[in-house]
């Protein structure tokens, strides 16, 4: 385990030198002085230029600008936005949770409904069942999210009027911001009206998380269906078949609980789809999220929020596939050989 630690940490380190690299790259291609681009002070007098160059080291070659630049993200410095003057780094802690929260849900919707369709589709394999599933799946992935998006408002929203369409609670709720998590917040308010407000905030949330969920649950369906195949034709399958057990006992003792273990891998890969498919999502259902945040940020051409941005959120992705292949590596010990490493 020590061994497989030491990998993923070293590939951590080598992925946080390629993002802060890239995002270095990117202020010197942007149009625009290239100190403004980095620390986002448009309205900066000559003096405190002077300043901001001796800081970030521009008057030195690349190497001094860029050791320069990665000693000011890891003092927690990503400049101030373009457009509200205000510290990246407090805009990102205000906007990540609502995206954390959003795509959690999505998260759970998708394995929820997609893992069984999978493993049912496995069940019957070559059979009817197995056919409409395959065919609704590759349908469902099909769907540009930002359609179905605009068609759950109309249907849902303007036509059934069954679920709100924009934000994350009424504004008739008066929550205090204590963690970002709306959810969590809510527990935590000593209101007492917290449970209407925790009902509505679960009606906010869910038109906006199935959305997100739907393509991510179709790839789920295929990923379980694969890994349940390969399970039933394993050999300790057939041994328990050999034994006299029943099919339902092989499944609900044996198949699912290793089947469930190759899904598990794969789960960090789908945190990423789930992320990008979010960002689109956020801005038609106007859900506070980092991906709302950055489109908004791209359309106004705010720089130094996009740098900030991409770093901060590309290194929570990656956090995320780490975290997944502890997971994974604690439930399957051939993980952790590095013959078995990825």
């Amino acid at each position: 385990m020590l061994t497989f630690t030491l990998r993923r940490l070293n590939l951590f380190i080598f992925t946080i030198f390629l993002l802060t690299l890239l995002s270095f790259s990117l202020s010197f291609l942007f149009p625009g002085d290239q100190l403004i681009n980095i620390s986002g002070q448009i309205n900066a007098t000559p003096e405190q230029l002077i300043i901001l160059a001796e800081q970030y080291q521009s008057q030195n070659n690349l190497f001094q600008q860029y050791f320069a630049y990665v000693n000011h993200l890891f003092s927690g410095d990503l400049g101030i936005s373009m457009a509200s003057q205000l510290s990246i780094s407090s805009e990102i802690i205000s906007v990540l949770p609502a995206t954390i929260e959003l795509t959690l849900v999505a998260l759970f919707i998708a394995m929820v409904f997609g893992i069984p369709i999978g493993f049912i589709a496995a069940i019957n394999h070559r059979k009817a069942t197995d056919n409409i599933i395959l065919s609704i799946s590759m349908i469902g992935y099909s769907i540009p999210v930002f359609w179905l998006g605009l068609l759950a408002i109309l249907i849902f929203s303007i036509q059934l009027g069954w679920l709100p369409s924009a934000g994350q609670i009424s504004l008739l709720f008066e929550i205090e911001h204590v963690t970002g998590i709306q959810f969590i917040d809510i527990l935590l308010s000593k209101s007492p009206y917290k449970w209407q407000a925790f009902m509505d905030a679960s009606t906010h949330i869910f038109l906006p998380a199935f959305v997100i969920a739907l393509a991510p649950a179709t790839i789920f369906v295929r990923l379980a269906r694969t890994a349940m195949m390969d399970v039933l034709d394993s050999q300790y399958i057939r041994a328990a078949k050999a034994k006299g057990l029943s099919f339902s006992q092989i499944i609900y003792h044996h198949a699912i609980r290793n089947a469930m273990v190759h899904v598990i891998r794969d789960v960090g890969l789908q945190f990423a789809n789930l992320v990008t498919i979010a960002m689109v999502t956020e801005v038609i259902f106007s859900w506070p999220g980092i991906g709302r945040w950055l489109i908004e940020s791209i359309f106004q051409r705010d720089h130094t929020a996009i740098l900030g941005g991409l770093l901060a959120l590309s290194s929570f992705i990656f956090i995320v596939h780490i975290i997944t292949d502890f997971i994974y590596a604690a439930l399957n010990p051939l993980a952790r050989d590095s013959r078995h490493g990825t």
